[in-house]
């Protein structure tokens, strides 16, 4: 993958170079895993080259910190995911597990899901939450959330909205 800015595309690797070796470090000591730490720094200089643009010479390591350190989030909250997925599965009979196709698709999807709810505002993502999974009432999440259900009714408005997208 490449930026279309041949500059941005320079910039990138000159910082490919000279950082990419204490990211890598920094990620296999704070991951545990050379694997994985290898993956997340590529992934972060491929971020910066999705979006087109470079930090300051001065700002560089803060700005690859960064963008590594949502990359470790991501990867935690796709690995939480999994599990309770994987949990969940386990207490089906044998006979209504799905395929593992459709294990694979539907934990896409959650991880989809979950990506669209976490840039909602928090009280849109616990009202989208608690009437999904909860099964509370708009009145009960009102009441729960501090709010009218005229704003409930809004935030589970907003939610369908971006999960429309999915």
């Amino acid at each position: 993958m490449s930026a279309k800015n041949p500059i941005i595309s320079n910039l990138v690797h000159q910082l490919y170079s000279s950082h990419h070796g204490w990211l890598y470090a920094w990620l296999r000591k704070k991951l545990g895993c050379q694997h994985i730490a290898a993956d997340l720094a590529h992934d972060t200089f491929v971020r910066l080259m999705v979006a087109g643009k470079a930090p300051l010479p001065e700002q560089s390591r803060a700005y690859l910190t960064q963008i590594a350190k949502g990359l470790v989030v991501d990867l935690y909250r796709r690995r939480r995911l999994e599990l309770a997925y994987q949990e969940w599965l386990l207490q089906l009979p044998l006979v209504d597990a799905p395929s593992p196709e459709d294990q694979a698709i539907v934990l896409q999807s959650l991880i989809q899901l979950d990506q669209v709810l976490d840039q909602l505002p928090r009280k849109v993502r616990q009202a989208f939450l608690l009437s999904r999974f909860d099964g509370f009432t708009y009145s009960e999440i009102a009441v729960q959330l501090g709010v009218s259900v005229a704003a409930v009714r809004k935030y589970m408005l907003k939610a369908a909205q971006a999960c429309m997208g999915l």
